[in-house]
């Protein structure tokens, strides 16, 4: 049986995947907020859903696979567990990472990313300018 958060979390994922923004906007809440470590372009807090979905353009602008493995729930809240994988210009992602989403109202209201390769993100996600 597919539980609520199953099927948003799905949803998350497939929105990233298929570069469904409208759709993806459906999922969150207009003030929701998503929160990435390290120093790079995609570092940092989106604040609003239009930040969260633009902050969702730039890191698929970059060309990654978002490999879902496993889907991860408590009671409040979910999580997802992705493999990232992109190379460019040399410059290979392999990450491992939990995108952990606090729930309200059965919509997203705050997504904190968890990485594996802090410094490989750094290396990879840089500045137009500093490629």
């Amino acid at each position: 049986m597919t539980t609520d958060s199953e099927a948003l979390a799905n949803a998350f994922h497939g929105a990233l995947v298929a570069k469904d923004w409208e759709g993806m906007r459906t999922l969150f809440h207009d003030d929701a907020t998503w929160t990435l470590p390290g120093d790079n372009v995609i570092s940092g807090q989106a604040a609003g859903v239009d930040e969260v979905i633009d902050r969702a353009k730039l890191i698929a602008s970059y060309g990654l696979s978002f490999k879902l493995e496993h889907i991860l729930l408590s009671r409040d809240n979910m999580a997802l567990g992705l493999h990232n994988t992109a190379e460019r210009d040399g410059i290979r992602l392999d990450e491992h990472l939990a995108t952990v989403c606090r729930l309200r109202d059965g919509r997203i209201a705050e997504v904190e990313t968890f990485l594996s390769d802090i410094p490989g993100m750094n290396r990879f996600f840089v500045r137009p300018s500093e490629r």
